[in-house]
């Protein structure tokens, strides 16, 4: 007999199942249970609080850049030049950035420019569940890696690993759930006792989930999804024994990239990878002549993502992995009057990998006000974007996980650069 169940229904029943079943232990709200396989790593990072693009990315040479940002403006002399752009605009990184002018110089970091969609939000939320959906028109809705992983329909329950807390918008999906491992040494068994006493309570656990009871579909959901954790405890556990090539800094995107590498060293089935670092809401003290809090951030970023890369390269694993950054918009062209910078619109994604083409890609915008100019937006207090970000998913989907991206993103958007 089918049963169909509603969420009250689940929360009345599935409670009461579980509390007639055994105690569920306290990590059953960070389980794994996604679907898919591990023949390629995506690793996705994010910037929380929308990334000021102008100042990771420098156009020294447009005098608009330095009149307009007279206090936090990045010095031309101390800009990493990168070279000029399809239209010939000098650009560089900040100089902070020294390991990914390293990586873009071996041709492996793909810089992408003025990115976005049309009628950028500038609210954190709703612009990072837009980003999550890849659906400016519906931000509400399963996310694009969701989407991803539900095409998968395969059964390996660590097939995506999340590195934050709460579950980002674009790793909600419709069969699939995706486990929050902050920190795999936390992730365990929960037991008052240790020794064997503990491995015979995970033992007995484990053999009550086993138990199928076909009329109690609550029962056999909350089951299943023990199970599903269970059977990743020890891949995960691995991880944690992992010893890295190079030394990571001692910060938590580090500790995320450091984690990141060893599961993909002790080859755990995870292809999705998410991470995330913050603070790059910079509306005061994004700090003078190239210092202060904005360079820390960006150090932060560099240190990490560049001890990752190096490590995955002495691996033997660069070529099979793609990190993709993001963040949820970019930031307007002049300071404000706390030397800050407010929200935005055009925004510059990262791609590096032993497969990705690298180069810059998009032209620079003039950061000239004057009206008229095609380049800005919002009476050119904005960058216009120019590149559509779900060109860059579209690329990762079908060249990277080899995936057809139109039922995904729902719409074509293959027309993007060819960073891969």
């Amino acid at each position: 007999m089918a049963h169909h169940l509603t969420r009250r229904r689940f929360i009345r029943d599935g409670i009461s199942a579980v509390a007639i079943s055994y105690a569920a232990p306290s990590f059953l709200s960070d389980i794994a249970r996604a679907q898919g396989n591990d023949s390629q790593n995506l690793v996705v990072l994010y910037l929380n609080g929308g990334n000021d693009a102008l100042n990771t990315l420098v156009p020294y040479t447009d005098s608009f850049y330095y009149s307009r940002r007279p206090n936090i403006a990045v010095p031309a002399g101390q800009v990493l030049q990168i070279g000029t752009d399809a239209n010939g605009t000098p650009l560089g990184l900040h100089p902070r950035l020294t390991g990914l002018r390293d990586i873009f110089n071996e041709g492996r970091l793909a810089i992408v420019q003025r990115t976005g969609y049309e009628n950028s939000s500038r609210s954190h939320f709703q612009g990072t569940d837009i980003y999550g959906t890849a659906d400016p028109a519906a931000p509400g809705g399963t996310g694009w890696l969701g989407r991803y992983l539900d095409s998968l329909g395969a059964s390996d329950p660590l097939v995506a690993w999340n590195a934050t807390r709460d579950t980002p918008r674009a790793l909600i999906a419709q069969t699939v759930g995706v486990p929050a491992i902050p920190d795999a040494r936390s992730y365990s068994f929960a037991s008052p006792n240790t020794g064997a006493e503990a491995i015979a309570e995970r033992d007995a656990a484990t053999r009550m989930a086993a138990a199928v009871d076909r009329n109690r579909p609550q029962l056999a959901f909350v089951n299943s999804t023990a199970l599903g954790a269970f059977s990743t405890l020890d891949r995960v556990a691995s991880v944690v024994a992992y010893q890295p090539s190079v030394a990571y800094p001692n910060t938590g995107l580090g500790l995320a990239l450091r984690t990141v590498a060893g599961a993909m060293a002790r080859s755990i089935g995870t292809r999705v990878f998410w991470v995330s670092t913050g603070g790059f809401d910079t509306h005061a003290n994004e700090g003078n002549g190239g210092a202060g809090a904005y360079a820390n951030l960006m150090a932060t970023v560099n240190d990490s993502v560049a001890a990752f890369y190096r490590d995955l390269r002495n691996q033997g694993l660069l070529n099979s992995t793609v990190l993709m950054q993001f963040s949820e918009f970019g930031r307007r062209v002049s300071e404000n009057g706390s030397q800050g910078t407010d929200h935005g619109a055009g925004a510059v994604m990262l791609v590096l990998g032993g497969s990705v083409r690298g180069g810059l890609y998009g032209t620079a915008a003039s950061l000239d006000p004057a009206a008229g100019n095609p380049t800005l937006e919002n009476n050119g207090a904005d960058v216009r974007y120019q590149i559509d970000f779900r060109t860059i998913y579209a690329k990762v989907l079908d060249s990277w996980l080899g995936v057809d991206s139109t039922p995904i993103l729902g719409g074509n958007f293959k027309n993007g650069p060819s960073i891969l």
